[in-house]
């Protein structure tokens, strides 16, 4: 009787392993494999590089891309002492720290642009403008008068 039941667990074991036999993979031959459908499940960054192609946000994707990685871009050094400040219609705005750098990056500015072009592809930023460090507004409120300002306090 013992042998009968472990004949029984053998084979049991043998078909639920399949006995070695390699498993054939169930065939379709109504689809060809290759071709995929719209309704196929994609993966998420696949289905936002649609919607962005789609909508015609590739420009403004690409000019987000170069804020975000700035410092991958043009090296931690230059982003330490110059920012990217604003992105529109082509335009690349950088804030630099103080008038140094401002001329430095103005006399780097090929050697940007090919980096900038490498990373996010060429033409996306059509014109690159530095600013330096800005004066101090006497402007405080919703209104002022024109005029001097507040001159005398200083002699």
């Amino acid at each position: 009787m013992t042998t009968e039941r472990g004949d029984a667990a053998a084979k049991a074991l043998s078909r639920a392993v399949g006995a070695g036999k390699p498993r054939k993979k169930p065939s379709n031959n109504n689809r060809p494999v290759s071709s995929s459908d719209s309704r196929d499940p994609q993966t998420l960054g696949n289905a936002v590089d649609d919607l962005i192609a789609q909508r015609g946000w590739k420009q403004d994707s690409a000019g987000a891309q170069v804020v975000t990685q700035w410092a991958q871009i043009v090296g931690e050094d230059l982003a330490s002492h110059v920012v990217p400040e604003s992105f529109e219609q082509g335009i690349l705005i950088l804030a630099a720290e103080s008038t140094t750098w401002a001329t430095q990056v103005r006399l780097m500015l090929p050697q940007l642009r090919k980096n900038i072009d490498a990373a996010v592809g060429t033409g996306v930023v059509s014109d690159i403008r530095i600013q330096g460090p800005q004066g101090p507004s006497w402007k405080s409120g919703l209104r002022h008068v024109k005029g001097r300002g507040p001159r005398d306090t200083y002699g």
